[in-house]
């Protein structure tokens, strides 16, 4: 399902069944829409098991609701109204939760719940098990329409957390950001360069101080930061802060053995977040007071926090740019795992799970040992980690895996010893290696380091039912302040001691292919980086987006190595025009694509959201025999991936100036009027200068620019070619127009465009057909399965962002609209934010058409007509009505199944077995064929 759809679904879910549900009635009916419906899970009855038995405390058969095996979700159902906080009548005055915790109890322990779920039709309470005091995170009804992702863990094993620890850690960031703002306004210089990196730096040592107390860093009294600071009044705070900094740096062994101040029972830190003495720090007030003790301190627990989502949200709150463009941004822990899950991850989990299920016990100890040291082996980099959360979140996954391993090897053990080889914690954070061009951000990616291993190590304790010394912090100078493109990465780690590569590089665009929706996180090269472009491609690189040249540093300093590297990065790179540069050298030099995630929405979690959309590419120098192919939540296995991430041999589409196809029609833009608007008019404009000069109708024709094409709403343009100049003289406003249009173009950059100035009553291009046409929009949005298309008359003047095809038939117009042609323009064309950016030179020219038989050519003009049929039984609707997944009528559906099929068939594809990758295999096959010298 699509997003789209699920949101729909999720929507219709909530209609049905807002204030209303009884327990006995329709719990049932109610988890199967959600399973079904929502979640879009098959065979639902088979994945849910209803009035489950369980023998309670009393020897009594009892029944769970539900459950659900795979993921170990327990259900237990009230009717509506049932306050889900409160003892219920009949049941020995348990709470629904208590109720349901003595069913879990009652379980044996391969079926024990990792997940809670009470329900009373309008609101959805659900406890994680795994938490050591397990606190509900609440829905009501009306959120699902909004909040369905966040219920992927009733179908997804791997999903291990919800919400909350996302909304404690957005809440953290919240904190720092009032914090940092009222600490601002008491600088002497706030704009001077130097006061804001103390205050950057202070931030992060009050947010570590705040979070050691709560995690009992600083010793079991959990209020110690605050305690010490309450006695102080206001006025005396400044002093109080720089004394508690001096101390946090100070070994023991080196202090004032006669102090026995309060000050005196804080322990060494190390690690230098505390060895800079002379940050600036200002004067405290009583709002800074408010902040940092009454709201950050005593009425937030900071130990709960995720380590990989703060340092994201921290490092982006404090960061002036994305502050002034909407606040936080981060990585989400799942999209994290797209990329380290089938980079390393899911390999390591497979080992282990292989190794523990080995009989002999002493054979698995044994290799358990050696497991643990194998992962205290590996070393990773990120080249542009930023605030580190992919740094994080694999540490804390590694980290996991060696508790498993501890767990393991303690069994049922109530203590256990070690010996002289074993040592219950050996994956550290030197590991870990990230290049970040940002000072700032590598003081927070440490500190999430830092605070991910403490808690790493509070799980570790949890396991052992022993206390294990956190402080003081070990160095951690493996996160390097640099230009990773100018940076040798050999000087940070040198390549044969690495494992693997992984990261986000920035979402930075070539060029003005950049939407309003995408600016706050994807910007324009500087001057800078296309330099830093130019070294890695030379002129071969004129149309790579920046994240390119992460591809292209990692694969020559992956040379002659086993290092797997996988990188987010816009769809742009394996799409369109830029693949043919970056990777058809990468791939000739050796490397291979090992898996990848096709185009999907990234979203950031930013108060004014942006969007973009990425692929995730996983590659090296090592040929596999299974390669996989992640799209819409389906996994491929095929032997080989190719830069457009298909699974075919590798082929690379380039700038093509003429059709591939000997039957295909040449095709070309719309006329470009390059006037700064004077030529358009709107409706209202036209109808008021023709109400004022009504004998002026024949100076204008109907307009359109992509827009007006799919809303079908034309707008007006001054078309004046072979008009008589003194009939222009008439019109005093028309002249004026001319006269902009004039002065405009002389001012252009372009010496073509500033020529076209001495013709100002004419489009800078005259592209206009002089017979009817078929019209493609350049621009339009990805959520649609088809690209409007449509046919044109030539009394209505197209603009420079329509593809025309002058001459067209009904066959070429159904081969075009066809979902054949549809998977060859997503598989190649380039992409305007989320829209696709349908090219002439790539798409167009290096579509393969078929060879039909007359018949199968006549059955193509007859379901082509039921397209164009179909329309015609919506006069009223746009085509963005008729092509909105939601709104797409059944007849039109129908129409183009047809069409589909007769296409299909053209091409002698299966229609039942050929998906659109498999499509897209078999047309560069043919365009390889085609392009055969």
């Amino acid at each position: 399902m699509t997003d789209a759809e699920r949101r729909e679904a999720a929507r219709q879910f909530y209609q049905k069944w807002v204030n209303r549900g009884k327990e006995d009635e329709d719990d049932r009916s109610y988890w199967i829409d959600f399973l079904q419906d929502v979640m879009g899970i098959d065979h639902v009855t088979d994945r849910i098991e209803f009035q489950k038995k369980v023998v309670g405390p009393d020897g009594n058969t009892k029944r769970i609701d539900a459950y659900i095996p795979e993921t170990r979700v327990l259900i237990e159902q009230k009717s509506l109204n049932i306050d889900l906080s409160k003892p219920q009548q009949g049941h020995d005055g348990m709470t629904p939760y208590e109720q349901a915790k003595m069913y879990d109890n009652s379980l044996p322990v391969s079926e024990k719940a990792k997940w809670i779920i009470i329900s009373n039709f309008a609101e959805i309470w659900i406890y994680d098990m795994d938490t050591r005091v397990p606190e509900p995170t609440k829905f009501t009804l009306a959120e699902i329409p909004t909040k369905y992702s966040l219920f992927e863990f009733l179908v997804n094993q791997k999903q291990q957390k919800i919400s909350q620890e996302m909304e404690i850690s957005v809440k953290a960031g919240e904190f720092v950001g009032l914090i940092y703002d009222a600490l601002l306004k008491q600088y002497i210089n706030p704009e001077n360069e130097e006061s804001l990196k103390s205050l950057n730096m202070l931030c992060v040592r009050l947010v570590f101080c705040l979070y050691a107390e709560d995690a009992h860093i600083f010793g079991d009294n959990g209020h110690m930061f605050h305690d010490y600071m309450e006695q102080y009044e206001t006025k005396d705070m400044r002093k109080a802060l720089i004394e508690l900094f001096k101390i946090l740096d100070t070994p023991e062994d080196k202090r004032d053995p006669y102090d026995t101040s309060d000050l005196s029972k804080f322990p060494y830190v190390n690690g230098g977040l505390f060895a800079e003495e002379n940050i600036e720090i200002p004067n405290f007030t009583d709002e800074i007071r408010d902040i940092l003790l009454a709201k950050a301190s005593e009425g937030f627990d900071w130990s709960m926090i995720s380590p990989t989502i703060f340092g994201a949200v921290f490092e982006s709150t404090l960061n002036p740019e994305t502050r002034r463009s909407g606040g936080m941004h981060y990585t989400s822990i799942e999209n994290i795992h797209k990329v380290i899950d089938p980079l390393f991850l899911d390999d390591l989990k497979a080992e282990l799970k292989e190794i523990k299920e080995i009989q002999v016990l002493k054979t698995r100890n044994a290799k358990l040992r050696a497991f643990q040291n194998k992962l205290a082996s590996l070393t990773w980099l990120d080249p542009a980690c930023g605030s580190g959360n992919f740094l994080t979140e694999t540490y804390i996954s590694i980290r996991r895996l060696e508790n498993d391993i501890v767990s393991t090897l303690k069994g049922g053990q109530m203590q256990f010893v070690f010996d002289e080889d074993f040592s219950p914690i050996k994956v550290g954070i030197d590991q870990f290696y990230g290049i970040e061009i940002n000072d700032f951000a590598v003081t927070v990616a440490k500190t999430a380091l830092w605070i991910a291993e403490s808690q790493m190590m509070k799980e570790t304790e949890d396991i052992l039912l022993m206390h294990l010394e956190f402080l003081p912090l070990k160095t951690n100078a493996n996160i390097i302040e640099g230009n990773a493109l100018r940076v040798d990465w050999n000087d940070i780690i040198s390549k044969d001691k690495l494992n693997y590569i992984m990261g986000n590089p920035p979402f930075v665009a070539n060029s003005g292919r950049v939407s309003a929706k995408e600016a706050s996180v994807k910007a324009m090269m500087t001057v800078d980086q296309k330099a830093e472009k130019q070294e890695l491609f030379g002129n071969a690189g004129g149309t790579l987006d920046y994240v390119a040249c992460w591809y292209k540093k990692a694969s020559l300093y992956m040379k002659s190595t086993h290092i797997k590297a996988a990188f987010v990065s816009t769809n742009s790179v394996c799409q369109g025009e830029q693949v043919a540069p970056l990777w058809k050298q990468i791939c000739e030099e050796g490397i291979f694509i090992n898996f990848a995630y096709r185009s999907f929405k990234w979203e950031s979690e930013a108060s004014k959201k942006a969007t973009v959309y990425v692929v995730i590419v996983g590659f090296s120098y090592d040929k596999q025999n299974k390669n996989y192919i992640f799209e819409n939540g389906k996994v491929t296995s095929v032997s080989h991936i190719n830069a457009y991430l298909i699974g075919s041999e590798d082929v690379f589409i380039e700038k093509r100036n003429k059709p591939l196809s000997q039957n295909a029609l040449p095709m070309h833009r719309g006329s470009q009027p390059t006037d700064d608007g004077n030529f358009i008019f709107t409706d209202a404009e036209y109808n008021d200068f023709i109400a004022k000069y009504p004998s002026a109708t024949h100076l204008f024709k109907k307009f359109m620019m992509g827009k007006d094409f799919i809303d079908r709403k034309p707008r007006y343009c001054l078309w004046l070619v072979n008009v008589d100049p003194s009939e222009l003289k008439k019109y005093a406003p028309i002249m004026e127009r001319i006269s902009k249009i004039a002065e405009f173009r002389k001012k252009s950059t372009k010496a073509a465009t500033r020529k076209k100035a001495d013709t100002p009553t004419l489009f800078d291009e005259n592209q206009q057909p002089s017979t009817n046409y078929v019209a493609i929009p350049e621009v339009s949005s990805g959520n649609r399965r088809y690209v409007p298309i449509d046919f044109m008359t030539p009394e209505i003047v197209v603009g420079n962002k329509i593809r025309i095809a002058e001459n067209a038939e009904l066959y070429d117009f159904g081969v075009l609209t066809s979902n054949v042609h549809m998977a060859w323009m997503r598989a190649t064309c380039g992409y305007y934010g989320p829209s696709y950016q349908y090219s002439i030179n790539i798409v167009y020219n290096n579509f393969p058409w078929p060879t039909p038989t007359t018949e199968q050519k006549k059955k193509i003009e007859e379901t082509a007509q039921g397209i164009l049929n179909a329309r015609k039984l919506y006069p009223n609707s746009s085509l963005a009505d008729l092509y909105d997944p939601l709104t797409m009528p059944i007849e039109l559906q129908k129409a183009h199944t047809a069409n589909d099929k007769a296409v299909m068939q053209s091409y002698g594809f299966s229609i039942k077995d050929t998906s659109e990758s498999d499509c897209v295999a078999a047309l560069m096959k043919m365009y390889q064929e085609l392009t055969k010298e």
